[in-house]
């Protein structure tokens, strides 16, 4: 009985936090939003790289290949959560090539063209395993390494606002909605003992912490150059 207790206990825990990492997705989905209202009101995509959201429909088209149970049972709530996510990147890349300069443009379209490429190769390899475990070994080490090079797309702005010691470019719910998604998914994966869940996201839920310090650290340096007088007098 009280192994069984304790099962149960794990399998709830394990549910809420992939609900509760859905959910945050859905926020990490919606936070580009002022970013790309920004680009079509200017009409100019200005330094924004548009490289995250390429790396994130990669990662979403493997993860969500890794949640079927073709691939592995029980994971109804990755399988979710990363087809909601594909649409939203397939949605955002295309408003980055419409509003990009010409040779922006042409390097999205080829990388964007890479990817479905590279996923219907995955696709199409992992379906020649028939060994099951093997399969899951497979695309689980592919998502494994899509999910980190998800998460490390970000230090390209984490340089950005060190370089200019502003956070323009990394917007805070962007962030925070990495955090809490990885932190999410950290304890689904390490619930259920799925080291290619738990892993990357754990990876994820650092790299998010270091964000969140580096904004408010320099938001804060901000307000404080703010107000300082324009004018100084020496006398």
């Amino acid at each position: 009985m009280f192994l069984f207790g304790g099962y149960s206990i794990c399998e709830i825990g394990k549910d809420a936090a992939g609900v509760a990492g859905n959910i945050f997705a859905f926020g990490l989905f919606l936070s580009p939003i002022p970013t790309f209202r920004r680009i079509i009101r200017n009409g100019s995509t200005e330094m924004f790289s548009g490289l995250p959201y390429v790396y994130s429909l990669l990662n979403c088209l493997i993860c969500l290949w890794y949640g079927t149970p073709l691939i592995s049972p029980h994971n109804l709530l990755v399988t979710t959560v990363n087809t909601i996510g594909a649409a939203f990147q397939l949605v955002y890349i295309i408003l980055f090539l419409i509003y990009a300069e010409k040779a922006r443009k042409v390097r999205m379209l080829g990388l964007l063209l890479a990817v479905l490429g590279i996923f219907v190769i995955i696709l199409a390899g992992s379906l020649q395993i028939d060994d099951s475990a093997m399969r899951r070994m497979f695309v689980g080490f592919l998502s494994c390494a899509s999910l980190i090079s998800m998460f490390a797309s970000p230090l390209f702005i984490i340089k950005l606002v060190i370089r200019t010691k502003s956070v323009e470019f990394m917007p805070f719910y962007l962030s925070l909605s990495t955090f809490l998604m990885s932190i999410s998914f950290f304890l689904y994966g390490f619930l259920s003992h799925d080291a290619f869940i738990s892993v990357p996201n754990g990876i994820g839920t650092v790299l998010g912490i270091v964000q969140l310090i580096l904004y408010f650290y320099y938001k804060t340096l901000s307000t404080e150059n703010c107000r300082q007088p324009l004018i100084v007098s020496y006398e």
